[in-house]
């Protein structure tokens, strides 16, 4: 098991009710990370089988208690190698920071991390998929982890463009991946009750023709779903980067990446994949 070395305290924006939300991290010696939330009894596992809801983000849900917007914090403890953690909440939403995982992989980097050198790579008997409508998003055998994502958005740049990450390439790039939205829908969003803590500073706007701020790298929105796939992937038993699999998703989003996250714990399940 890995985790981190001592207790972490920090406050921020969330990004869909625009209020402050304090949360701290603490070591933990059991494996899995866990979500507690003030008020409520009962924690939350992070796992693709709590999740209650994939609509513009994903929503983690144990009974009454739920936490919204895992997906950059769990990418983050992919990155940083950590799978045994309790983050305790104020509110149900984790903070967007600037809408990256970048800043709970640098408190991790900087708090320091205890590893027992287990490692967990996994292999991949047979290939895993789900499609719906244009969806369509695989997990072939590999000799190592690698994802091809491909987005077909009404964007002069994000036009059926496909890009690919694997774990010889440079992974601050997917780590520093801001999320993003087309600012034309930000208003009705708003009108909506959410998106509420949308700033230039934690979301990259689509506009016709560019963005309204400049990108951190190139494609950058191609690489912030790289981010949301792992983070959702991360959902699983196993660190997502140590799975031999090479993950295929064309016009996919958090319901296609949990969906192929349950087929991949389902082959788990039935021995279908064995661990090295």
């Amino acid at each position: 098991m890995t985790t981190i070395k001592k207790q972490i305290n920090l406050s921020g924006k969330t990004l869909m009710s625009g209020k402050e939300s304090s949360v701290s991290l603490f070591p933990s010696k059991e494996k899995g990370i866990r979500f507690y939330i003030r008020g409520s009894e009962q924690p939350i596992l992070a796992s693709p089988y709590n999740v209650i809801s994939t609509e513009n983000c994903v929503v983690l849900g144990n009974g009454a208690s739920k936490v919204i917007l895992v997906e950059h914090f769990m990418a983050a403890c992919a990155f940083a190698k950590i799978n045994s953690l309790n983050a305790c909440l104020d509110s149900s939403e984790m903070p967007i920071f600037d809408g990256s995982a970048l800043k709970w992989f640098e408190l991790f980097q900087e708090t320091g991390i205890l590893d027992d050198n287990s490692k967990e790579p996994l292999e991949l008997l047979e290939p895993v998929f789900y499609s719906e409508n244009k969806t369509s998003i695989a997990a072939l055998p590999a000799e190592e982890f690698q994802i091809t994502y491909c987005v077909d958005f009404d964007h002069t740049d994000l036009k059926n463009r496909w890009i690919s990450y694997n774990l010889s390439q440079n992974k601050q790039q997917i780590i520093e991946a801001r999320t993003f939205g087309y600012l034309k829908d930000l208003e009705k969003f708003q009108q909506m009750g959410l998106a509420l803590g949308v700033s230039a500073e934690n979301t990259v706007g689509l506009t016709d023709n560019g963005y309204t701020t400049e990108l951190r790298s190139e494609y950058e929105p191609i690489k912030h779903k790289i981010l949301d796939l792992i983070g959702d992937l991360n959902l699983l038993d196993v660190n997502p980067l140590n799975l031999k699999a090479h993950i295929i998703a064309k016009e996919a989003g958090h319901k296609s990446h949990v969906e192929l996250a349950k087929r991949i714990s389902i082959l788990m399940e039935k021995e279908l994949c064995q661990k090295n």
